[in-house]
């Protein structure tokens, strides 16, 4: 076969012309013979199996039936006639009809010969029917070399209404086997086939599209979604293999006295066995010579700062500045503050620069980071800007990477240290991407397959676990009581309430009506209360979160703005308004809020009684666990890999037949086949591996590495 014979345009196709060929572009994107050939069946009819009528169920599905027709007649009703047969098989008998066509099928219909029916059957009292069956007798279906599952295939109402319908579609691939004499290019190396005992390339696509029987469906659909994943993960793999090699990092060869000076002496609690096995991968990232591209991710409370600051110290030991970039001047003030702290009795010079910063204190800055006098810059986009300049900036880290677009890391990339690569070019700095969204496994091995990744998937000691509650509004007075009692105590309380775009003006209503209620129940002198929305401006949103840190106000009623990364240690319950409108990750973040104190927190969940199965699932997921990767990947069953990145990102994991989901140890068997291919072949040069590389540089060159990499 041609080699490029798939990359003809689908208009070629014998049957399909140019008016078709618009209609496939337009509805399905359908533009060459690979297209067509990648249209994958979403089901299967099986006419593998024959059902006795005493086994019939009304399920929905279509079935195939042997027997008799014994008796036919037509039966009047409102509107026309319906033809009627009574057809029998050894355990009873069920009735066949017909609403039109009716002459010519009593013409041919012959009693007492055997038939095969198929078709979907209705149950009316204890008596089934099937309307408009399919049937041919017995003797002719035992001739024909019937295809025994029916490929259904992916469509939309306006291909109908061209007169495109399943059948036709299914013509068309057909045809197209015929063309191609069911011969395709093996994409596989013997050794991979070999040891997953993989159909070929020839075999899968035939069996995907015209399968025998269930088991060879399921050997196509195996290697077909293996072949695919194995690729994407290549392409990853390969990317950051090749980025280690001809990206060259600082080596932070020495652990010195900084680093062990605050391992010993200042550190504010022990180490959990998770930090310290993520601080070991960063030190052998960090001496390896290469730039480091590291993703860490830990759920809200489990220790990511301790670990950022000591990978700074690291840096600062090797003669190196570091800085810390955050998506929020709130967040950034935490951050500098936090680590002062820790670094209170330490000579570190550590610096704050946002967008508030004033022109006097910027100068300064600016000759500090400049002169190699400032170890450590906190800040937020503000960093970016090309009047900030480091002396040699080794380590760059940036929390929620999520909120940061590509463009903003590059230009981080480019504060490196100047004219010391070999051609007096900037080094980049090395690269730490922190985030608090846990991000399912399966989801982190396609996604951020290029960067390496660490996980701290375990609390510091001394934290307790947040109890989280579901109530419904019938049982506020309850909750308001619980809330008394905590303030009594001391305590202070966060009450959310959602923040739904499309309806501003009903959600402003919501939060006023709310924050009315609150103000009647808790009034003051005896409470003070904040509130924090979209509408405020940004300095009184300050004021408000300002007085509410300093436990001036004792309740914060807000929209989301809080979601990330307030600290107060004091708050103690998260109550959520409105609950079932928020999604999984967003609640785990808002309940991360509280449980930052030694004291038990508290996270409850308010909602109407009338729930969706989803909004019961999410709300019953959240009473039952605090662990984020449980809900995150409960998250991804529910919404789907392009919903969980957020609508931007929707069009990457645009897979042919693949699920990352379902088809998780796929994917995984995928990725291990993938790095051990470029361990042993990194070019891909070994004859043995001539397949794999002729389908890879198509893809490359195709740009069809299913479009999907971000």
């Amino acid at each position: 076969m041609n080699p490029n014979f798939l990359q003809t345009p689908i208009a070629y196709l014998k049957g399909v012309g140019p008016n078709r060929a618009d209609a496939l572009k337009a509805e399905l994107g359908i533009e060459t013979f690979r297209d067509l050939l990648h249209l994958f069946p979403n089901r299967y009819l099986d006419r593998t199996s024959y059902y006795k009528i005493n086994q019939l169920q009304p399920s929905g599905a279509d079935v195939q039936v042997v027997g008799k027709i014994v008796h036919i007649k037509t039966v009047e009703q409102k509107r026309g006639k319906r033809l009627v047969a009574t057809f029998m098989d050894e355990t009873g008998q069920m009735d066949l009809v017909w609403f039109r066509g009716h002459k010519w099928i009593k013409e041919n219909l012959k009693l007492n010969e055997p038939y095969v029916v198929f078709g979907r059957v209705n149950k009316y009292g204890s008596s089934y029917s099937m309307p408009h069956p399919e049937m041919e007798t017995l003797q002719k279906h035992q001739q024909g070399l019937k295809m025994v599952m029916q490929p259904i295939y992916p469509s939309t109402e306006k291909l109908s209404n061209k007169g495109i319908t399943n059948r036709v579609i299914g013509k068309m691939i057909q045809q197209l086997f015929l063309e191609c004499q069911g011969k395709f290019p093996e994409s596989l190396s013997p050794t991979i086939l070999e040891e997953l005992k993989l159909i070929s390339k020839s075999s899968a696509l035939f069996n995907i599209h015209f399968p025998k029987n269930q088991e060879l469906l399921a050997k196509a659909q195996f290697r077909l979604k293996f072949e695919e994943l194995f690729f994407v993960q290549l392409r990853l793999i390969s990317q950051n293999l090749q980025r280690k090699q001809k990206i060259k990092g600082m080596p932070f060869e020495a652990v010195g006295e900084k680093f062990t000076e605050f391992f010993e002496n200042h550190l504010p609690f022990d180490l959990t066995k998770a930090q310290k096995r993520v601080i070991k991968e960063i030190r052998n990232d960090l001496g390896s010579n290469a730039q480091m591209n590291r993703l860490l991710q830990g759920d809200v409370g489990s220790g990511k700062t301790i670990v950022a600051l000591m990978c700074m110290l690291l840096a600062i030991d090797n003669g190196f500045q570091a800085c810390l970039m955050a998506p929020t001047e709130i967040l950034a003030t935490q951050h500098y503050n936090g680590l002062k702290e820790l670094l209170e009795n330490m000579d570190v010079k550590i610096a704050l620069l946002t967008g508030s910063t004033k022109k006097s204190e910027r100068t300064l800055l600016h000759n500090q980071l400049e002169n190699g006098n400032l170890n450590i810059l906190v800040g937020t986009h503000a960093v970016l800007e090309d009047k900030v300049q480091f002396k040699n900036l080794g380590l760059a880290i940036v929390d929620e990477q999520h909120r940061f677009g590509v463009a903003q890391r590059s230009k981080l990339w480019k504060k490196g240290s100047p004219n010391s690569s070999e051609d007096g070019g900037a080094i980049p700095p090395h690269i730490l991407v922190m985030t608090a969204t846990p991000i399912p496994r399966t989801l982190a091995m396609s996604l951020y397959g290029d960067l390496d990744i660490s996980v701290i998937d375990e609390l510091p000691p001394g934290r307790k676990p947040i109890k989280t509650v579901h109530r419904f509004d019938s049982n506020r007075l309850k909750v308001f009581g619980f809330i008394k009692d905590e303030i009594k105590k001391g305590r202070q309380i966060y009450i959310v309430y959602p923040l739904i775009q499309e309806s501003e003006a009903l959600d402003y209503k919501d939060l006023m009506d709310g924050y009315e209620s609150i103000v009647r129940d808790f009034p003051q002198p005896e409470y003070q209360i904040s509130i924090v929305h979209g509408k405020m401006k940004p300095a009184d949103k300050d004021y408000e979160m300002e007085r509410f840190v300093k436990g001036e106000t004792q309740i914060m009623i807000a929209t989301t703005v809080i979601e990330v990364g307030v600290n107060v240690p004091n708050a103690s319950v998260m109550i959520i308004e409105s609950a079932e409108r928020f999604g999984l990750s967003q609640l785990h973040q808002l309940r991360g809020r509280v449980g930052r104190g030694a004291e038990q927190s508290f996270c409850i969940l308010m909602t109407g009684h009338k729930l969706s199965e989803d909004s019961k699932t999410r709300l019953q997921t959240m009473v039952r666990t605090n662990d984020g990767f449980e809900i995150a990947e409960v998250d991804l069953k529910l919404r789907g890999p392009g919903d969980l990145m957020g609508t931007q990102q929707s069009g990457m994991l645009n897979l042919k037949i693949a699920d990352i989901v379902k088809d998780n140890q796929i994917l995984k068997t995928a990725r291990y086949h993938a790095i051990q291919l470029l361990k042993d072949d990194p070019r891909l040069e070994k004859a043995e591996n001539a397949p794999i590389l002729n389908a890879y540089s198509k893809m490359m060159a195709n740009k069809t590495i299913w479009n999907y990499i971000s």
